[in-house]
């Protein structure tokens, strides 16, 4: 008689279609951890995050909020929905209010995204940096920020870019490094120092 294998551990991943995930799959495997992506039909998970994420995050959202007009709404860590195999979550958006139909909305569309604001993480600097903007960029979303930790004093810095509609790609309009101040998608004038952000 032989012994059973024993796994301290009995979690299953998923394995992956041939042709990879689809949107519809993303909201439809159960047990998926939480703020899982959809990147080129490859199921992306997230890693813990630094105070650094979390706090910028809160930053800018209450930045944005203070300023934003009533036809938009700034939203956290919502899925977007770019094509059947892309949906990414920004880690802000600013989205149109009338594409808001209710609060048990787990999605919205790219036609919907004024604004995408990616805070960079160790695990993910490819994806925030070259991916996702090219992403953003193609699905028609007019305004990209990229969210950076510079230096050992950990001073935050925005890259603001703007959708070019001729080349279909995102150009820099600005870094900004004590205050974030720009009129698109609306005014927009935030402190985004050090201290501002320690002070969170």
């Amino acid at each position: 008689m032989t012994a059973e294998p024993t796994t301290a551990h009995s979690s299953r991943w998923p394995v992956p279609p041939q042709d990879g995930y689809t949107v519809d799959d993303l909201f439809t495997l159960p047990d998926l951890p939480p703020h899982t992506e959809l990147i080129d039909g490859s199921l992306v998970f997230v890693s813990p995050q630094r105070d650094f994420h979390s706090t910028m995050i809160d930053l800018l959202m209450t930045g944005l909020r203070s300023t934003a007009p009533p036809e938009v709404r700034v939203r956290r860590e919502m899925t977007v929905v770019l094509d059947r195999r892309n949906a990414p979550e920004p880690d802000v958006s600013v989205v149109r209010t009338e594409a808001i139909t209710g609060l048990d909305m787990t999605r919205y569309q790219a036609a919907d995204v004024l604004l995408a604001v990616e805070v960079v993480s160790p695990d993910s600097e490819a994806r925030d940096r070259e991916a996702k903007p090219h992403k953003y960029a193609t699905a028609g979303i007019p305004h990209f920020w990229l969210v950076e930790m510079t230096g050992t004093d950990q001073h935050p810095v925005v890259r603001v870019y703007e959708l070019d509609p001729v080349t279909k790609a995102y150009a820099l309009t600005g870094i900004h490094h004590d205050r974030l101040k720009t009129g698109v998608p609306f005014p927009v004038d935030v402190d985004i120092s050090a201290e501002a952000l320690a002070a969170l």
